[in-house]
């Protein structure tokens, strides 16, 4: 199963996106945007970035978990993972994330 996007709009009408693994599980959620398409162009960097290595921010968060931002080239997050109880787990959705990021899957309710 491959990954796919979930475009979705809030209360206040800001869009945000999450992408999700093939088994439906939340591997990265987006900043939030004023528009839709500032938010399809979020799609759109996570595509060319997500592949690439140094894209990644590898965090430690004070609590004690950890967690990553993918950057892009111009070093803004475009997205930020859930929080992990190990460094392995981290880097696990890190490649998750790798692997189904550059799926053009895209459903909305915005």
């Amino acid at each position: 199963m491959t990954g796919s996007y979930e475009l979705n709009k809030n209360d206040k009408g800001q869009h945000t996106f999450v992408l999700k693994a093939g088994n439906g599980e939340v591997i990265l959620r987006s900043e939030q945007y004023e528009s839709k398409e500032s938010a399809d162009n979020g799609i759109v960097s996570v595509r060319e970035n997500s592949r690439l290595n140094e894209r990644y921010e590898r965090k430690d968060a004070v609590n004690g978990t950890w967690y990553f931002n993918l950057k892009s080239a111009n070093h803004k997050v475009i997205g930020t993972s859930q929080m992990y109880k190990s460094a392995a787990a981290r880097d696990t959705g890190l490649e998750a994330v790798r692997t189904n990021g550059p799926s053009t899957a895209v459903t909305a309710d915005a």
